[in-house]
């Protein structure tokens, strides 16, 4: 009996050691998992409120389109020019922190896009349109990382359409082949930082003597030819031809100065810059144009909240509002060219206002810390069918939406721009 009872107590202090063991075990698990959770920045937020405004909107940007040839809200992969835009913003957020995340964002609009034989996809090179040329410059980041084959090929696909663009009888750029003779202001940015940032990669000496020529005379002759004198603004655009019905009979310009045009030539002009070597003779010309650009710009910009309309000269008029793509470009723009040295620090209070004021009335935060920018333009152009006449009235009647990315990608630079 005595014998029985011993092996009793044993098998209760065995029970008692694999139970407590058994607990242990669970209890650490239960922490490990806890601990997961309370390892969520912020209470779980998608987007971490602590960041400084790049980034937020960068992940925000993820979290809304979590493929980047989505950017555009396309519904399939469709080669565009915006998402370019925003993955200008990652790769210098990718070189800043180093998030992993931030990269595979930028390269998978690659690994997308390009097929392995190095075409485009859904990209027409014999429709000569001058906005296919601005994704480019995705293509050449990622070359420059990885040195796939296929981005080299598709490389010197978008660059064999420089070779063949229509142009005007001086040399311009036509902005598209459907639309002869016609040069906007918007094609200097979809063009032009490509076009040098290709020269500066892979062309050497007369041929990139030529080419950097032929960058800087775009700029010249957009200033010959747009430029109003009494404001210092830039028409949306010029008919060589004047036979658009837009386009006025003496000078071949579009009736209105809209904001987004404006802003697409001032980062033009700024980007261009950085790849335009050093020493060429029209880098003086190109800073004067910014100080010209800068001075007209901050005249029209609003007082009380440091924003731009969307026509710009008519604040007052029915229906016009400030306009958030237009507003970025421009504080993007200025502040650039203070911290690059083409703008005296002076200039930094506009782009400062502009800033604030974007953030006071066109940023919304979501509870899960998804930043938006609201009152974009999502779209403005002229002819076409329907036909856009470039009045105020078609300006101010496109469609507004929020989370454009041809506002978000240049709040993000911005943004960027402030924090360094």
């Amino acid at each position: 009996m005595n014998r029985l009872n011993i092996v009793f107590d044993k098998l209760q202090i065995c029970a008692v050691l694999i139970f407590g063991f058994s607990f242990c075990v669970w209890s650490a698990q239960s922490k490990m998992e806890i601990g997961h959770q309370i390892s969520k920045p912020q209470g779980g937020k998608v987007v971490p409120t602590n960041l400084n405004w790049s980034e937020r909107m960068l992940l925000s940007e993820i979290h809304r389109f979590p493929e980047a040839w989505m950017l555009d809200f396309s519904k399939s992969p469709k080669w565009t020019y915006p998402s370019a835009i925003v993955l200008d913003g990652a790769e210098k957020l990718y070189e800043k922190t180093g998030k992993k995340e931030y990269y595979d964002y930028i390269s998978g609009f690659g690994e997308k896009l390009i097929n392995e034989d190095g075409t485009i996809q859904t990209y027409e090179l014999e429709k000569y349109n001058i906005d296919m040329l601005n994704s480019g410059s995705v293509l050449l980041y990622l070359y420059e990382k990885e040195k796939k084959e296929k981005y080299l090929k598709a490389l010197q696909t978008l660059r064999s359409q420089i070779y063949g663009q229509p142009r005007t009888k001086e040399g311009s750029f036509w902005h598209k082949k459907i639309y002869p003779y016609q040069v906007w202001l918007d094609g200097l940015y979809m063009g032009m930082p490509f076009y040098t940032h290709y020269t500066k990669d892979f062309t050497t000496g007369k041929d990139a003597e030529k080419a950097y020529d032929d960058i800087v005379f775009q700029f010249d002759s957009v200033q010959k030819n747009h430029l109003d004198k009494k404001t210092g603004l830039l028409y949306h655009a010029w008919d060589e031809s004047k036979q658009e019905v837009w386009a006025d009979k003496e000078t071949g310009l579009s009736p209105n100065f809209w904001g987004r045009a404006m802003g697409w030539y001032g980062m033009a002009m700024v980007d261009v810059l950085d790849f335009l070597p050093k020493d060429h003779p029209g880098r003086a010309r190109i800073i004067s144009y910014i100080k010209s650009y800068a001075d007209a710009v901050i005249k029209v910009q609003d007082k009380k909240s440091g924003l731009w309309y969307q026509v710009l000269d008519k604040p007052l008029e029915n229906g016009n509002y400030e306009e958030a793509s237009a507003s970025a470009m421009f504080v993007y723009t200025i502040m650039k060219s203070v911290n690059e040295g083409y703008l005296p620090q002076s200039y930094k209070a506009a782009a400062k206002k502009g800033y604030g004021g974007i953030i006071k009335n066109l940023i919304t935060v979501d509870e899960n810390g998804v930043v938006n920018l609201n009152k974009c333009c999502a779209v403005a152009g002229l002819g076409g069918k329907p036909y856009r006449d470039g009045s105020y009235e078609y300006y101010v009647n496109e469609k507004i939406r929020s989370n454009d990315g041809k506002a978000t990608g240049p709040f993000i630079l911005a943004s960027l721009e402030f924090e360094k």
